[in-house]
């Protein structure tokens, strides 16, 4: 990729004693942190909501806190998409290790999913993509940007099992507990509207929040709610990258030119119709295939960007294979894109067992294939083991210690570590490191990775407070 990316994953956690379930995920979170042995937690304040422990910065340039009652991970800012998925699965690890540490392996586990099954309540995964200042982002473009991303749930949506009980009593439109069998998306049923700058109870597409979280007058952040958590890598993969690639178009003001008559409506509905027809409105009136408004898009991407790296190649191959299979034989990517894969795995499921899609058995199915632990995923043992970008054990063993190496997640990193051996207080933010006194350390620039940034601090910070402290710092 040209642009950073990174993910906000909310986990779901499932627990015999759902009473417990609080106690778990405050012991996971602050497992991470005891000893530093996998970041520092916060001793400030950072928000009204997020007072000092609430969670820390990992020293793989993630984060883990808590929000609303769920355990957050946040990966690294990511210029790679190989680091992305790496990262996102070493958060994974993650959970599953702590788990292990506490004994709490039997007593519960963390699913990446977005629903609840039960009260209707979603958590989300959000997005977070690096955007220059200087974006064209008129009302033409920004209308297009919201085509793609209405209609990229067709490569993207996770997949769930019946409707979402309640739904109409949050203006979600008519209910559908029952009597719908199957959705492509999880979030479908719970975004309201196209752009809104608050996250919560008003749901949007875009959030429109401008937190660039880095050298405001050069970048801004565009961070999206309407995603569901991926668990196949090419699902991930296709999500993060095609959604860069159109966002290189949009800098280059060369996305096409398409506006959808309602992109909300158009989300609900084409996740409704998991065997189509999957047909789209546009502004003017005119109904098109949303196969073909991809399409339009990947081939967009393709004349701009094709032989600009491996990466991106491999990334427009998968794009261009997924569109000729959801056209042709949709079943052929059973392993690759989430909602196929468990749509098919579900019918197999219900045909040898004699279930209707209404059983409470079924959606019992449905949160164990997005669990975390691989023993009981059911995603996972059929992920195409010609995929591109499955990460390997080792790449997902140092993802889960070490930053992405060319990203500003590498300097925080490398300051964290020092802070940590020498007992220091400290301050940790995405774009800045402040202790006691000194200049804090600004990372405006989150492309920049150079390790003598880092190292120029800490000498200034030694010259300036002398010797840390004899009693060193708060492990939380």
């Amino acid at each position: 990729m040209i642009r950073l990316a990174g993910l906000e994953t909310e986990y779901g956690c499932l627990a015999g004693e759902p009473a417990h379930v609080q106690d778990i995920i405050r012991g996971v979170r602050d497992w991470l942190f005891v000893g530093n042995q996998y970041g520092l937690i916060d001793q400030h304040q950072r928000d009204w909501d997020e007072p000092a422990g609430n969670g820390g910065f990992l020293f793989n340039g993630g984060r883990a806190y808590l929000d609303m009652g769920h355990l957050e991970l946040c990966t690294a800012e990511c210029l790679s998409l190989q680091d992305l998925i790496n990262q996102d699965r070493a958060n994974d690890v993650l959970l599953n290790e702590a788990l292990a540490a506490l004994d709490y392996t039997n007593q519960a586990g963390f699913v990446r999913n977005n629903i609840d099954h039960y009260s209707g309540a979603t958590f989300g995964c959000h997005e977070n993509y690096l955007v220059r200042r200087s974006a064209p982002l008129g009302e033409r473009n920004v209308q297009s940007l919201l085509a793609f991303l209405t209609v990229r749930v067709l490569m993207c949506g996770a997949g769930k099992v019946g409707g979402s009980p309640g739904i109409e009593l949050r203006g979600g439109g008519e209910p559908q507990p029952d009597v719908l069998p199957f959705q492509m998306s999880q979030r479908a049923d719970y975004i309201q509207n196209e752009l809104f700058e608050w996250v919560q109870f008003n749901r949007a597409i875009i959030n429109t929040r401008d937190e660039p979280l880095a050298d405001a007058r050069k970048f801004r952040r565009l961070h999206l709610l309407h995603g569901d958590t991926s668990v196949l890598p090419t699902t991930l993969a296709l999500k993060i990258g095609t959604t860069a690639l159109v966002l290189d178009l949009l800098e280059a003001d060369h996305l096409p030119q398409l506006a959808l008559a309602d992109s909300v409506s158009t989300f609900r509905e084409l996740s409704r119709q998991p065997d189509g027809p999957w047909r789209a409105v546009l502004s003017g009136g005119e109904e098109i295939d949303a196969l073909e408004l991809l399409q339009r898009y990947q081939s967009a991407a393709h004349a701009e960007f094709k032989g600009r790296d491996a990466e991106t190649d491999a990334l427009l191959r998968d794009w261009a294979n997924t569109l000729e299979a959801l056209a042709r034989q949709p079943e052929a990517l059973v392993g690759r894109i989430d909602w196929i894969t468990k749509r098919w795995l579900f019918s197999q499921f219900i045909q040898a067992e004699g279930l209707p899609w209404t059983s409470p058995w079924l959606r019992a199915q449905d949160l164990e294939f997005h669990h975390v632990d691989p023993l009981r995923n059911l995603a996972w043992p059929l992920a195409d083991p010609t995929c591109t970008w499955e990460p390997s054990d080792d790449a997902v063993l140092a993802a889960k210690s070490q930053p992405p190496s060319n990203t500003r997640a590498a300097i925080r990193s490398r300051v964290m570590r020092w802070l940590a051996s020498e007992g220091r207080g400290c301050f940790v933010d995405w774009e800045i490191i402040d202790t006691n006194g000194v200049n804090p350390l600004m990372l405006l620039n989150p492309f920049d990775a150079n390790p003598e940034l880092a190292d120029q601090w800490i000498a200034q910070v030694r010259l300036s407070s002398g010797p840390p402290p004899a009693h060193g710092v708060s492990d939380g």
